[in-house]
């Protein structure tokens, strides 16, 4: 390197004349001549002159001034490189680099000898956003640790916790790096530590490019500094970047294809880029070379421009070109450091918003020494490595840019480096991070690198050593938050010194700040950085000043007059700035803090965070009194402080005492977290509402399950702690006013309220009590393990709703640090759920709502685990918590262990650590004692605003008490008054168990005048009332809250200050009440008489509402009192829990007991009547009616919804035929012959008649299902490589395609559309939910729906609509044929004609014209129903005749139409007819009315009688010839080729309707003869020629007995020997013997054949006979269904016995004598075989093996099919689909959504929907797994027939857990289709404007 480095210099500074050796650059071969030349001269040992020549070679051909002017403008440019066009320099250029690498050899010979040196044991591939890769959390070290597909797939990651995700911002692969993974993860290639085995690099191979690469590297840096312009301050100026970027994007991807060569290639490399000298001879523009002067110049104003200096050059520089507005700020040592990055960088457009008040923000002070003003103003760049990185973040992080750095990454000697620059640009970055347009992109790119850097922990360490890492992001995270501070409100508007950051601002808004703050939580992540940071005090201050810009943000000032103008959503910047920016920096570093080692780093933590505390209150000016109504939800320097406190005591064993600070700061402490808790239960007061909803976000955010660990939980946590420091009475009557309810708390029956308005008393002193039952009751930082948290959390998430396993995941709040135990997924969560929930497997009801797996609470969790206080902590909704009570009871009731409405459960508690036991003396207090016995007093009373939520409070709370009590009190303790107690009068100690039996007789209360109090005539005073008596006469103590908690306060001040008196202002209670609203008050006295015990008796006696109903259990059974644990109290209501705390109380002193037993004795007298006054009288009725209003609501909503109910599922269940349908015809009396119709518009019953005819609610759809049947069992498959491709040629519609064309091919037209049905593609199917209306009716209703604005999932003018009734959805109306039922049709009765006279009538019949009837409104109809019909489906799929609209084609439409609907009946009953029974749609059959419609049509085309097949069946023929004397006329379709089921339709549809049974039976019988020959014709093609003449020779002996007619063996001889007449035989080769079967035919298996061919036919007849002659289907068994068909047909002869094995020819009729008929059939096929034998077999009709139609089979594991489609290329347009998407019907592969495969406007999947399904596409999206349905115009999201291990879908693949094929659900979806059911079940549906 150093001779190359020299010759560089030389080259530089020495001459620039090209020497003359140097050929002209021209061809190929001369560059490769001069290249071989070049390495030649280079590889001797004095190689000064060949260096020299390839200097000067490279400087003129990768001169930078040519491209560069092309950048600038493109046409000069071209005119400048010899027309070349911009870019043939370059081009040029990197070809001369090529070849002068590759020294005169290939260049791609030459890769392939650097690959195969390659020692690489990292794969490292890079790859960009939306890139599908793989994370293993079993094999990973770190968190962020990433696999590519490949490597995933090669290693072993079976049983593992992995998952597949698409890459947001980019990431690389880790495989090989044993500092991200565990080796055992590592895939097969890069096992190997493969360095040992590859031989050493041959020095020449790599010798040019050493030479070669820093020119080209240098280059490269001058386009760079040539493109940059700065941008104008109005003007973004991406456009001038991106284009730089494109003109240099080969160069780029030349040097990207370099580090893909392998190790060899990136050390060199890696050499260029850092060498020092290199750099500074190529660039310090010192030559006289003027280009590289200009060029340096440009590089020093970019740097300057950034507000950057160049260390040496500050003074000549910065002084110069002040002038050019640039900031010189820096300039003079960053005056004081005070100014804010605003004014900073005032130059830049950053600041327009400067104005709303820079001046009055208030700066904050950084440390000034130089370290921070050099880390964000310098730069020194040395080596190209560093200055290409400057110009990648100047140029906003290019992708191609990033990917070659990040290519590198793989030398260990390049990623140390690397590291190192990215430190040192790190304040650049984020500056320029700040004021980039394109903030998100970059953003995602910056983290592609910094993750790969910093998820290293060795390498994390040494650039924290050696860099100052953490100094650097602390103050880089400073800078970046200073630039959005707004003064503080909080508290003391005015004078408040307080700053916080703006949430309103784009920075935090849009979460520019992210990249920062991720980088600072994945280098906590490692414990050596983390301890750094712990043991820095100055970084640790420098934090706590950060977190303090956070602390009390986003103020909310609750709005007391008019609603808000405009609702800010700024809380959720805000939310997400806490828990990002604080709360996760925070669990990282408390991860660190498990061991009892790590004392000190706590210690350092709390100290710092109540340093900043205190600064904040003193900022804000808070004495003691929090100002009202205004509430910050965001603490988080008390979260500091609490999670540390709760780590010290939890994990370090430290003293809790000896890191909590004096009273005074606790009292203070408490005051906020306080506010936040009443706030809560203000706005779910609707307190707020004037606020807007955005406050009921926060206030749900706050307890959202990512929020709540490390906002509601720490502020819980703390006040608790608060609680168990700071005397009991201080914080209960704190409680109490905070919550508003003070007033609330008297004897009186009435109060006044200064602070709340009546109708908020009730649920704000609910919220009181329920906070301090939470408060009392919560164990998380109080003694629970992690894992028993884990349990409860579940439990309460489980108990609210049956949960998925990921909504559980997502749920449960994770211990937010990574590399904590509890990840979600790990070991214990799955034993804890295993252990705490059964699995529901997802069920599927018909009705299409597919649910998932479920997680459901085991009996045991809802009979001991069930915790009502965990619950409603934990809810977002109020609903949640009724639904687990809703759940609660319904379990209860189950199991028969309480049958009314339960109360909550009072659950037993952890154990309380012995840290907090001080947290019980609040159940203690005389004040909470006094609060409860005045709340049970005045429930007893009924006075108002008091719920069953209060009572259950109480005693929730005074069960905590009795559960909780300390001293067990000896008996005959004395009740002696000692001179200390204030207020005797209230209760003589302060131990609850003893103060439950302290009598208190009479109590002094305030009331206002007109309360019924005052009229009473007082008694001697004996006791003052506990709230509100200011003054008082004489002897009683004044005893108020408020006034209580004065005094204690100001003890404490006292405590601890002396000088406090200046402090304390004085405040009175009523601070905050509107003045002159002080009510007129007056002293009463009430008698009481009662204890907290006699209480609790009356109030079982009120809540049982019997006199004396409670009767001490344990007079009856004295063994209570010895075990009390007695499982009949643990559930149930109010009388449950009043004894079970009776029973407590007695069981904890005998004193109780003995009380308890005497105030039974006294006969109680009843409850004394409430005095009530008239106007309370009145709101109590009023709220007694209204309550019995609501009840009798719910009542009859409950009702409408179980009728509502029943009805759908009748209406709607589509696969169950015994439903029950309230039906449009009603089975009349035999006498009456006209049906009757309800409206289900208009609600009027009557027949339909010609002028108002009655409709049925159809929907018509066009369908491909019968063409999709196969002929061979085995299902397709879904093709999962190249090689399975599907082919459509066995399917059922392709058969029939052929078998038309080729008849086309060779008979005359009109008479081949006579001889085929069409509609096995694009048939039209008609279903009806059964519901009619009057078309005149459905006519208004189209026409409100059509001016109805909302929203439909349909379009009316298409005419598409719901039932009005049942809301199917529909799109026709079927006009109903006035006339008989069809149960009793006169026609039906059997005649004794014979088949010769029947005959000859049908002939007549269908010979009249059938004239259209005259002009009614049912014909318009008719005819308009006929259009729709025809409209449904495409024209390709009705026009098959060679004359385009002749009359035949729609002749052929319409029977095809019946054809298709009867199949598809078929198809729904499992295709045979087996099962019997009425139709599988019930009596929801349109058959019979669509027949009508298509007949009447049909009878207008009269068929020539010269060609009606019929003649031909039942008449011989006089002269045969005749037919074959115009020879140039194609001939008519032989009947033989005939399909009969075809004809069977033409044959009725021509008669006149109604049709007569017995001409049914006739036709039938008639067509049973032709069918029966072609079966024999198809027999006898098939045998071989032995067979033949065998059965030839044995019917022929049998042709005269005398039932010769009806044996299929003399028949079988015969249609031989006439057909042996022909070719037909004769041309079969020996190779088609082979093909049929040897076996020779016995005569069973030839009477099976005969029968399956006949079967299909008598199918399809018997369905045509139930439908419209209303005959039910017997059911039989499969081996008899022939013979009980054609029995029902009337085939068989009655008098036919059964006791011989039955034959099918014993069906058969013939109309004329057999053998001539079938000699006249034969000789047609005959003289046609003459000509085309080929053909003339293949026309034969075959028998017909369909099988059902069925979707294509899927692969078991979702993965196969993800990985071969979703990188698979489309075959239009062959790119890869951005949305993939499968065809599940035929596997085609298509784009959905690209407009690379759009034809005509339509996107491919519309079109491949038209194509392949007529309108119906089912298609699985192959990146989101779901399935989407098209039906015509709409589409809707079907869900996923892939469900995970826990039965969920996993839509988009966002888990990206392995996913496995439920059977059932895809059952599901082929039944839909089948049965074209999809428009009913699937609810969402919408337009998709031809764009999928």
């Amino acid at each position: 390197m150093a001779a190359a480095a020299a010759a560089a210099a030389a080259a530089v500074g020495g001459s620039q004349s090209p020497q003359p050796e140097v050929p002209a650059p021209g061809l190929a071969l001369d560059k490769a001549a001069t290249a071989a030349h070049l390495k030649a001269a280079l590889s001797r040992p004095d190689n000064r002159a060949g260096a020299e020549e390839l200097q000067a070679l490279l400087e003129r051909v990768l001169s930078a001034e040519r491209p560069l002017a092309a950048a600038a403008d493109g046409e000069e440019a071209a005119a400048a490189s010899g027309g070349g066009g911009p870019g043939a320099a370059e081009e040029e250029a990197l070809e001369w680099c090529k070849c002068l690498l590759a020294g005169g050899g290939g260049y791609d010979e030459f890769c392939a000898a650097v690959r195969a040196y390659d020692p690489a044991a990292l794969c490292g591939l890079v790859w960009t956003a939306n890139f599908v890769a793989y994370r293993c959390r079993t094999c990973g070290i770190s968190p962020c640790m990433s696999l590519c597909a490949e490597c995933f797939h090669q290693g072993d990651h079976t049983g593992h916790d992995f998952n597949m995700f698409r890459s947001q911002a980019g990431g690389a692969c880790d495989c090989g790096d044993s500092n991200v993974m565990r080796e055992s993860g590592f895939c097969k290639r890069h096992q190997i530590k493969s360095s040992s085995n590859i031989p050493c690099v041959p020095k020449d191979l790599l010798m040019m490019s050493e030479f070669v690469l820093p020119r080209f590297i240098f280059c490269l840096i001058q386009y760079l500094r040539e493109g940059y312009n700065e941008p104008a301050a109005d003007v973004p100026s991406e456009k001038d970047l991106n284009k730089v970027l494109q003109l240099l994007e080969p160069q780029i991807s030349f040097l990207e294809d370099l580090t893909k060569m392998g190790g060899a290639m990136r050390s060199v490399l890696t050499q260029v880029l850092t060498n020092q000298q290199n750099y500074k001879d190529l660039t310090s523009g010192l030559g006289e070379n003027a280009c590289a002067k200009k060029s340096h110049e440009k590089y020093l104003i970019a740097l300057k421009s950034s507000g950057l200096t160049y260390p040496e050059d500050k003074l000549v520089y910065g002084i110069q070109e002040s002038s050019a507005g640039t900031s010189t700020l820096a300039v003079q040592g960053f005056a004081g450091a005070t100014g804010t990055l605003g004014q900073l960088d005032s130059s830049d457009e950053e600041d327009q918003d400067g104005s709303q008040g820079l001046g009055k923000r208030k700066r904050v002070k950084l440390s000034s020494n130089t370290k921070d003003q050099s880390i964000m103003d310098v730069l020194k760049h040395k080596s190209f490595l560093e200055e290409l990185l400057f110009w990648t973040i100047k140029y906003e992080f290019p992708q191609k840019m990033v990917t070659f750095l990040l290519n590198m990454l793989p030398d260990q000697e390049y990623k140390v480096a690397f590291t190192k620059t990215f430190v040192q640009h790190y304040a650049f970055i984020m500056k320029t991070l700040k004021k980039s347009h394109e903030s998100d992109t970059m953003s995602n790119r910056i983290v592609h690198i910094s993750v790969q850097l910093f998820s290293n922990e060795e390498l994390a360490r040494q650039v924290t050593e050696e860099c100052q890492l953490l100094d650097i992001m602390v103050t880089v995270l400073l800078y970046m938050m200073e630039s959005c501070l707004i003064k503080s409100e909080l508290q003391d508007e005015e004078n408040s010194l307080h700053v916080v950051v703006n949430c309103g601002e784009a920075l935090l808004k849009n979460n520019t700040y992210w990249p920062l703050v991720s980088d600072f939580i994945n280098i906590l992540s490692h414990q050596s950085v983390a301890k750094r940071f712990l043991e820095d005090h100055g970084l640790l201050v420098t934090w706590m000043n950060f977190v303090s810009f956070f602390q009390g943000m986003n103020l909310n000032k609750r709005e007391l007059n008019e609603h808000v103008e405009f609702e800010s959503q700024t809380y959720y910047a805000a939310f997400a700035a806490e828990l990002e920016a604080c709360a996760q920096p925070m669990w990282g570093l408390l991860s660190h803090c498990k061991v009892r080692e790590t004392q000190e780093y706590t210690r350092n933590v709390v100290r710092y965070c109540l340093e900043a505390l205190q600064d904040w209150f003193d900022a804000i000016n808070f004495v003691d009194e929090p100002a009202p109504n205004q509430v910050t939800f965001h603490l988080p320097l008390h979260r500091y402080y609490a999670m540390f406190l709760s780590k010290a005591v939890k994990c370090q064993e430290l003293d809790l005492d000896s890191v909590l600070p004096d009273q005074e700061m606790l009292m203070k402490l408490m005051i906020h977290p306080l506010q936040i808790q009443a706030s809560l239960a203000e706005i779910h007061s609707n307190m707020w509402v004037r606020n807007g909803l955005q406050i009921k976000g926060q206030a749900m955010t706050y307890v959202q399950s990512h929020f709540c660990n490390s906002m509601i939980d720490p502020d819980i946590y703390l006040l608790q702690v608060c609680a168990s420091r700071l005397d009991p009475d201080y914080f209960i009557s704190s409680v109490f006013e905070r919550f508003k309810v003070v007033d609330l708390l008297t004897m009186a029956s009435q109060h006044q309220n200064t602070v709340l308005d009546a109708e908020h008393e009730r649920s704000m002193l609910e919220g009181a009590l329920t906070f301090l039952v939470i408060l009392l009751s919560l164990r998380l930082h109080l003694g629970m393990s992690d894992d028993e948290i884990l349990r409860a959390e579940m439990v309460a998430q489980l108990c609210m709703n049956d949960r998925t396993h990921s909504s559980l995941l997502d749920l449960i709040p994770e211990n937010p640090n990574p590399k904590s135990g509890i990840i979600p997924g790990s070991y214990s969560f799955e034993s804890v759920l295993s252990a705490v929930a059964d699995f529901k497997a997802p069920v599927f009801e018909p009705g299409g709502s597919m649910q998932q797996g479920m997680y459901t609470p085991k009996a045991e969790v809802w009979d001991h685990e069930f915790d009502p206080v965990m619950v409603i902590l934990r809810t977002v909704y109020r609903r949640d918590v009724q639904s687990a009570m809703d759940r609660y009871t319904a379990f209860l009731k189950q199991s028969g262990k309480f049958p009314g409405n339960p109360w909550p459960p009072y659950k037993k508690r952890t154990p309380l650590h012995p840290s907090y036991k001080g947290l019980m003396r609040l159940l203690h207090c005389k004040t909470l004692h006094i609060v409860l016995f005045t709340l049970l007093y005045k429930i007893l009373m009924d006075h108002q605003n008091l719920s069953e939520h209060v009572l259950c409070m109480v005693l929730y709370l005074i069960e905590l008490g009795l559960e909780n009590s300390d001293e067990e009190e000896s008996d005959e303790e004395a009740s002696v008054c000692g001179p200390e107690r204030c207020h005797d009068s209230w209760f003589p100690g302060s131990n609850l168990v003893s103060n439950m039996r302290h009598f208190i007789n009479y109590v002094r209360v305030r009331v206002p005048e007109t309360a019924p109090e005052v009229k009473k005539d007082s008694p001697a005073s004996t006791s003052s009332d506990s709230l509100g008596s200011l003054q008082n006469s004489g002897t009683a103590q004044v005893f108020s809250l408020v006034a209580e908690r004065r005094k204690k306060f100001q003890e404490i001040i006292n405590r601890s200050s002396s000088e406090a008196n200046q402090v304390v202002r004085p405040k009175t209670s009523n601070k905050w009440s509107a003045p002159g609203s002080a009510p007129q008050l007056t002293t009463a006295i009430l008698e009481i008489k009662e204890s907290i015990l006699s209480l609790l008796i009356k109030l079982h006696h009120k809540l049982s509402g019997k006199q004396n109903s409670y009767y001490p259990p344990w007079l009856d059974d004295i063994e209570i009192l010895i075990q009390p644990e007695i499982p009949k109290y643990s559930h149930g209501d109010g009388i449950t829990a009043v004894e079970r705390i009776l029973l407590k109380a007695a069981l904890q002193s005998k004193m109780n007991k003995r009380i308890i037993e005497e105030i039974c004795r006294k006969v109680t007298p009843p409850v004394p009547p409430k005095k009530v006054t008239a106007a309370e009288k009145k709101t109590l009725d009023k709220e007694e009616r209204r309550q019995k209003a609501r009840e009798r609501q719910q009542k009859l909503l409950a009702e409408f919804a179980s009728r509502q109910k029943s009805f759908m599922e009748t209406a709607m269940d589509v696969d169950s035929p015994e439903s029950d349908i309230p039906m449009e015809i009603t089975t009349a009396e035999p006498q009456v012959s006209e049906a009757i119709y309800d409206c289900v518009i208009c609600g009027q019953s009557g027949p339909s008649s010609e002028d108002r005819p009655t409709g049925l609610v159809v929907l018509l759809q066009a369908s491909s299902v019968l063409g999709q049947c196969r002929d061979n069992i085995e299902p397709k498959k879904l093709p999962i490589t190249e090689e399975e491709q599907i082919y459509p040629w066995d399917t059922c519609a392709a058969v029939h395609d052929v078998r038309l064309s080729l008849l086309q091919r060779y008979f005359k037209d009109s008479s081949c559309l006579l001889a085929v049905s069409i509609g096995w593609e694009g048939g039209v199917y008609v279903q009806t939910c059964g519901h009619t209306l009057h078309i005149d009716c459905h006519k208004s209703y189209m026409e409100s729906l059509r001016n109805d604005q909302v929203l439909q999932g349909f379009s009316v003018d298409k005419g598409e609509f719901t039932c009005p009734l049942c809301r199917q959805f529909a799109n026709s109306v079927l006009p109903c044929y006035p006339g008989s039922n069809v149960e009793n049709n006169p026609w039906q009765r059997p005649s004794s004609k014979s088949i010769q006279d029947l005959i000859k009538e049908v002939e007549e019949l269908q010979g009249r014209p059938g004239a259209f009837p005259s002009e009614t409104n049912l014909s318009k109809e008719m005819e308009s129903v006929m259009k729709d019909i025809k409209n449904t489906t495409q024209k390709k799929y009705r026009d098959y005749s060679k004359t385009p609209g002749s009359p035949d084609n729609d002749f052929l439409f319409m029977y095809s139409v019946a054809r298709t609907n009867l199949e598809l009946e078929l198809i729904h009953r499992g295709g045979n007819l087996c099962s019997g029974g009425a139709s599988t749609a019930g009596k929801r059959s349109c058959l019979n009315q669509l027949f009508h419609v298509l007949a009447l049509h049909m009878r207008l085309y009269s068929i020539d009688s010269e060609y009606n097949p019929w003649r031909k069946l039942t008449q011989l023929v006089e002269e045969m010839n005749s037919q074959l004397g115009n020879e140039e006329q194609q001939p008519e379709v032989p009947v033989l080729y005939h399909d009969v089921t075809s004809l069977l339709l033409i044959q009725i549809l021509m008669m006149p309707q109604p049709l007569r049974k017995d001409h049914f039976t006739c036709i039938v019988k008639v067509l049973f003869t032709l069918l029966y020959t072609q079966a024999l014709v198809a027999v006898s093609v098939k045998c071989n020629e032995e067979d033949r003449s065998a059965w030839k020779h044995t019917g022929a002996l049998k042709k005269n007995i005398c039932d010769a007619e009806k044996s299929y063996e003399v028949l079988l001889s015969f249609v031989i020997s006439e057909l042996s007449k022909g070719k037909l035989y004769h041309e079969e080769g020996t190779q088609e013997c082979a093909m049929v079967s040897p076996v020779a035919w016995s005569s069973e298996s030839m009477e099976k054949y005969l029968q399956d061919f006949c079967l299909p036919f008598l199918r399809i007849t018997s369905l045509l006979q139930h439908h419209l002659f209303g005959e039910d289907l017997p059911s039989c068994q499969e081996e008899e269904e022939f013979s009980v068909l054609s029995s029902c047909l009337g085939l068989l002869p009655t008098f036919y016995q059964t006791e011989h094995p039955f034959i099918s020819a014993s069906c058969l009729d013939w109309p004329v004598p057999a053998f001539d008929i079938i000699s006249q059939w034969c000789f047609e096929i005959n003289s046609f075989t003459e000509r085309h034998a080929e053909q003339g077999k293949a026309l034969l009709i075959q028998e017909s093996r369909w099988k059902l139609p069925h979707l294509l089979q899927l692969p078991e594991n979702y993965n196969t099919i993800f990985q071969y489609y979703h990188r698979k290329t489309c075959s239009v347009c062959t790119k890869v689909p951005k949305d993939p998407a499968v065809c599940l019907v035929c596997g085609t592969f298509v784009c959905l959504k690209g407009l690379c495969c759009k034809q005509q406007s339509y996107c491919e999947c519309v079109l491949h929907s038209q194509n392949c399904g007529a309108g119906t596409g089912i298609f699985l999206l192959i990146n989101a797994s779901v399935i989407i349905i098209i039906r015509g115009h709409r589409f809707c999201l079907w869900g996923s027939v892939y469900l995970d291990a826990h039965g969920e879908e996993d839509r988009d693949l966002r888990r990206g857990k392995p996913l496995y094929i439920c059977k059932e659900r895809y059952k599901v979806l082929e039944q839909q289709w089948i049965s074209h059911t999809f428009d009913h079940i699937n609810k969402r549906w919408g337009p998709h404007y031809n764009g999928l």
